[in-house]
């Protein structure tokens, strides 16, 4: 027990507006009501209610008398059964007054998980804004930190006196205290059911929100268009070093005028608060003096005057708390979802709107006394609040109207075993390893992963796939799968610590490995490697292939694979796909695209981009063919594949149909050509559409990792696009939406420029491990839809369809390849000489595309060829910059942030400007070296005269696809067409030395039928 000497320490009389509330009944209470995901333990919330309390003694106060008194007992936790309904927010807990003879604060626990907390407390002692501070501080004990505090005892009497108020207080509005409003609720029966309250959630955060919401209440319920409001204003704004749980706020009186716009009445509203006119409305000091029974009668006479004219005293109390970080109101095993506040109502008083923003929702609750039809006309104005906040037109886009059902409830495993029965015989895969039969390539698969289910690979286990564009890489994809397992697919070009470092990020427990890779150094420790030449060679060559394994059953929420980005954290990210986006995506994009047992589809891209799906599991599933490009692509392989091998579906990046656009080939007999990755450009798409012939569909599709594959397609129309710069990118997939918010994360206006929120069942389930990222990227809006944010901005067209406009940061595409430079910039400040690294995106002049340029400040002596090379040991080749920079200093804005536009120039000609040396005009040796350098000038778009010998490709800005538009001039423009396979034998060599010497060298050896030409 606590001393009752001790009690005394922490007092502090009443307020006349705190006694004046006691009279009234002292029933209406606070509550603050936190939502969110995880649990939280009733005794750990016990403990850290108690610590904070004492911090906060205002929440342990009881009456005496006039005195607020400190009791010394922190306030109760009381567990209540659940689950608990914050739509109609019924619970009788909810009702349950505290009265002002204490206890006056108590917390309610909803456990469980997802758990709710809600923080009570009587209005006499405190208010919206006083009780907030003590729920940080139980959440900041929850996670181990010390709490704030609130010790500050002045009432609002004090405060004001306090306060260096302007001479003579601003006059009351005339009509303050007259029942002369009619409630836009309607008339309130003589027998009423205590309060109700009503919820509504609205995306974004809404400047001015108090007068919007003010403004179209008085339109809609105002005699005459005329509203008076009360809007309670926190009197800390003040002092704001005061730290206090006391009732400490004023209303400001707000009228709105006939016709007024939200504009004016939010510039009347800041006048007001700039002439302090709140504090006009005070409650007179004398009522302190005057006995509580007297105060009642006061009160019961107002409450039955307001119930028989059917006015109030105004037409609504708005206030808006404002903004809060969720992060405050979480712990280590609670994570709060969201926030919002109940408040209450007295005699005469009119309905209560309260307002609180965070992490990109409003949430709005109304609260008034419950009557017959008062909760559904409640609903009715949140729809009117909602609707001047959030219009209707700009949160439904008939774009989005995209439910359709699925065929069969069927897994891709399933739906391949049914296909493998259906066409034993029929050619499945081609190529350069020659025809393989659905047969033989399900014989094959069986063998993964009967081996796979015999080391206990199964559900929830990652198994990585280190193999080429190749029969064993796609017959490892198919064993894992039937096998319940989930596929990490890496890239075999990637460097090793690059691929350790995936594989020990996804928790891989084994990896299928082609022979040839077979001793990489890539593989962690308790990664067991399985080599697939070895698994399948076991595999019979006899029997239909659909009975050698048992598929394990997968549900919808099983994995089916993980594909990782490029992290902005300059950590890369794995992007976990289910079964059911897979399932959904396969069934949308066979009938979109015209995917049939007819279809003829190359496998272009690399395993690890998840492109590489559209082309392995659609054709396969529809009895279609895939051909296997084991190679990577360039102008000749692309030339025998387009020309001899028989395709009829084409899926790739657009950077490589604008490579193929610049080829001399006549391709025929193509159906869909299917691009994706990058933007689109009108140009390329009129060219591709030019060389594949009228009857040929260009689809541009687009969709991130994170919502499996593509979400939206568009079929080129060549009459209608040719005004464009670039292709639109269409209407959403099946059961697919797109949601276009501004910086507010408010629904953009049809036609304005938005960021897409994408929703629906093509969703990941999140990053592997990184719920932090979860949070970030995979928000839900205020409806419950889970959103992946993309950081694409797009709007809609007259047409109806949407255009892609660009990013709001500075990631970039690069071969389809999402690149964050920050992640390179990581790895780049890793090496021991590098203090400090930038790394940002530029586009070479007059030339599409950009390409990555990473500025070095370093402490060392080191040279930017040893950091390129220390960058291409531990990044994708599609991630190494195209030229370092060595740099004194870099450029800073006044704000601290690196200036890049101030940064040197990397295709400036000037050596002291910080760019490369390039070399100046030199006198042609010869033809070949002529020709050589004007194919090199307008692949890069440079000066002719910048190009001496050691002209270097990459440093020039010269990214791969772009190299393999220059081999391709040089094959066309210098050698003969017999001496081009020579040449080109030597792409390694061209890929590792690309300077203008070496290459004219290669183009004379080749010329003079050298395969093996020596410097």
């Amino acid at each position: 027990m606590r001393d009752p000497s001790e009690r005394r320490l922490y007092t502090r009389p009443l307020s006349a507006e705190e006694w004046l509330y006691v009279g009234m009944g002292g029933r209406n209470t606070i509550q603050h009501v936190i939502e969110g995901d995880g649990a939280l333990d009733a005794k750990e919330l016990g403990a850290a209610v108690a610590v904070a309390s004492a911090a906060c003694p205002g929440t342990r106060l009881r009456r005496e008398g006039r005195q607020w008194v400190d009791s010394g007992t922190a306030p109760l936790v009381h567990v209540l059964p659940g689950p608990f309904d914050g739509r109609l927010l019924d619970s009788p807990a909810l009702r349950k007054p505290l009265s002002p003879s204490g206890p006056t604060c108590e917390v309610l626990l909803v456990p469980g998980d997802p758990a709710t907390v809600i923080f009570r407390a009587c209005h006499a002692v405190t208010d919206a804004r006083g009780l907030l501070p003590w729920a940080v501080d139980v959440f900041r004990v929850l996670r181990g930190q010390q709490p704030l505090g609130a010790p500050d005892r002045l009432n609002s009497d004090e405060f004001l006196q306090q306060l260096d108020l302007p001479d003579g207080l601003p006059p009351i509005p005339q009509g303050v205290g007259k029942l002369e409003w009619p409630s836009p609720l309607g008339q309130l029966p003589r027998r009423r059911g205590g309060l109700l309250w009503r919820r509504r959630t609205v995306e974004g955060s809404h400047p001015a929100i108090t007068a919007k919401v003010t403004t179209a209440l008085a339109a809609a319920y105002g005699p005459d268009g005329r509203g008076q409001f009360f809007v309670p204003v926190d009197l800390r704004r003040h002092d704001t070093a005061v730290r206090s749980t006391a009732w400490l706020s004023q209303a400001l009186v707000l009228d709105v005028g006939p016709g007024d716009g939200w504009e004016e009445t939010h510039h009347r509203m800041l006048t007001a608060l700039s002439a302090k006119e709140e504090l006009a409305l005070r409650t007179e000091p004398r009522l302190l003096q005057a006995p509580l029974p007297v105060l009642r009668l006061m009160s019961a006479a107002v409450d039955r005057a307001a119930v028989r004219k059917g006015r109030f005293s105004a037409l609504g109390f708005v206030t808006h708390l404002g903004a809060f970080g969720l992060e405050d109101f979480s712990s280590a095993g609670f994570r709060a979802r969201t926030l919002y506040t109940l408040g209450g109502t007295g005699p005469g008083s009119p309905p209560s709107i309260e307002m609180m923003e965070s992490e990109g929702h409003t949430e709005i609750t109304l609260a008034w006394q419950a009557g017959p039809g008062v909760a559904e006309r409640a609903e009715v104005l949140l729809d009117r609040v909602e609707e001047a906040l959030s219009p209707r037109a700009h949160r439904h886009w008939t774009g989005n109207d995209t439910a359709r059902a699925l065929p069969t409830d069927a897994s891709v495993v399933q739906l391949f075993r049914e296909q493998v029965r259906r066409t034993p015989d029929r050619v499945a895969l081609s190529g350069q390893e020659g025809p393989v039969t659905y047969a033989e390539l399900s014989r094959r698969a069986d063998a993964v992963a009967a081996e796979l289910a015999r080391r206990g690979a199964g559900r929830g286990n990652v198994v990585a796939l280190l193999a080429d564009r190749s029969v064993a890489g796609v017959a490892g994809l198919w064993g894992v799968l039937r096998a319940g397992a989930c596929y990490l697919p890496v890239d075999a070009q990637h460097p090793d610590a690059r691929l350790a470092g995936l594989l020990t990020d996804a928790g891989a427990a084994f990896c299928l490995v082609e022979r040839q890779y077979a001793q990489r150094a890539c593989l962690p420790e308790g990664c067991v490697p399985l080599v697939l030449d070895e698994l399948m060679a076991a595999a019979g060559r006899e029997g239909p292939g659909d009975g050698g394994f048992l598929d394990a059953e997968v549900a919808p929420d099983d994995l089916a694979y993980i594909i990782y980005t490029s992290g902005s954290t300059g950590r890369p990210k794995g992007v976990q796909i289910e079964h059911r986006n897979l399932q959904h995506y396969v069934h949308w994009a066979t009938r979109e695209f015209g995917v049939d047992g007819d279809t003829r589809l190359p496998l272009l891209t690399s395993p690890s981009f998840d492109v590489s799906g559209t082309s392995v599991f659609l054709p396969l599933l529809a009895g279609g063919e895939v051909i296997l490009l084991r190679d990577e692509p360039h102008h000749l392989s692309l030339r025998r594949l387009l020309e001899h091998s028989g395709a009829n579906t084409l899926n790739l990046t657009p950077s490589h149909l604008d490579l193929i656009g610049q080829l001399d080939v006549h391709p025929a007999g193509f159906r869909t050509v299917i691009v994706i990755g990058e933007q689109l450009r009108v140009e390329v798409a009129a060219r591709a559409q030019e060389m594949f012939g009228a009857g040929c569909r260009i689809v541009n599709e687009y969709g991130p990792t994170e919502a499996t594959i593509g979400c939206t397609a568009y079929t080129f129309r060549p009459e209608e696009d040719r005004g464009r710069a670039v292709v639109p990118i269409g209407m959403p997939a099946d059961n697919t939406q797109v949601f276009l918010l501004d910086a507010q994360r408010r629904f953009v206006a049809p036609g304005e420029v938005g960021e897409m929120y994408l929703g629906g069942v093509q969703l990941a389930r999140g990053y592997r491990g990184r719920p932090d990222l979860d949070r970030e990227r995979f928000p839900v809006l205020a409806d419950g839809t889970r959103v992946y944010r993309t950081g694409d901005l797009a709007r809609v067209l007259p047409s109806g369809g949407l255009e892609f406009i660009g990013r709001i940061d500075n990631q970039v595409k690069v071969r389809g390849h999402r690149v964050e430079p920050a992640e390179v910039a990581q790895c780049l400040e890793d090496h021991p000489a590098a203090d400090r690294v930038v790394v940002v995106a530029r586009a070479r002049p007059g030339r599409p595309g950009k390409s990555l340029f990473a500025y070095v400040l370093s402490h060392g002596d080191v040279t930017a060829q040893e950091l390129t090379a220390f960058a291409t040991e531990r990044l994708p080749g599609y991630m190494v910059p195209a030229a370092v920079l060595l740099v004194s200093e870099l450029p800073y804005t006044v704000s601290g942030k690196v200036d890049e536009k101030a940064l040197p120039d990397p295709f400036a000609s000037d050596p002291a400007a910080g760019a490369p040396v390039l070399g100046g005009a030199a006198a042609p040796v010869d033809p070949v070296e002529e020709a050589v350098a004007r194919v090199w000038a307008r692949t890069l778009g440079v000066e002719r005269c910048r190009l001496d010998g050691q002209a270097d490709f990459h440093r020039m800005g010269g990214d791969s696809l772009s190299l393999l538009a220059m081999v391709a001039g040089v094959c066309r423009d210098v050698l003969d067409s017999g001496r081009e396979e020579v040449f080109m034998a030597q792409l390694a060599t061209i890929i590792s030395d690309p300077t203008l010497e070496r290459v004219v060298a290669l183009s004379r050896d080749a010329a003079a039928g050298d395969p093996q030409p020596q410097l």
